[in-house]
């Protein structure tokens, strides 16, 4: 939204700073910490454990907690989709003159849509991964369908 000249002159409108910006959010943050531990729904393991920015566990579950099986069982089905997908390449692609295997991404898409419905996300994960290589940033269905995937070695 565009401030008119006449807006910034009224008493309403004032330019926060970075540093008034930062107080006001740590006040939250205090308050929200009061709040949740007198939220029934806030459990004692959570309240427990809350390190403070900079701290090496900061942004992280804390150990042993519910949170971090989670996690850690998110990662290990991700892994196995890559897996998968690899493996899909494999037996899809035709193999190229310097022996790495690749696929067109709709005759792959065309194929693992009976298995996941979230190729173009594990396709990223893998070339994240440095396991597939595909020009673009994003690939759709469609558009995209002469689009070779290689498997990396």
């Amino acid at each position: 939204m565009f401030l008119m000249e006449r807006d910034r002159q009224t008493p309403e409108y004032h330019a926060a700073s970075v540093k008034e910006l930062t107080q006001t959010w740590q006040k939250w943050s205090e308050d929200h910490k009061d709040y949740q531990k007198h939220n029934p729904f806030t459990s004692d393991e959570v309240m427990a454990f809350c390190p403070e920015w900079g701290q090496e566990d900061y942004g992280r579950p804390p150990e042993g907690s519910r949170t971090e099986r989670r996690g850690k069982e998110a990662h290990s089905h991700i892994a196995r989709e890559v897996m998968v997908l690899c493996q899909i390449i494999r037996e899809l692609g035709h193999r190229r003159e310097d022996g790495r295997r690749e696929v067109e991404f709709g005759r792959l898409f065309e194929h693992y849509v009976s298995i996941s419905n979230k190729l173009v996300g594990v396709l990223l994960r893998a070339r994240k991964q440095g396991l597939v290589q595909f020009k673009g940033e994003m690939l759709w269905q469609g558009k995209d369908d002469r689009v070779l995937i290689s498997l990396l070695p």
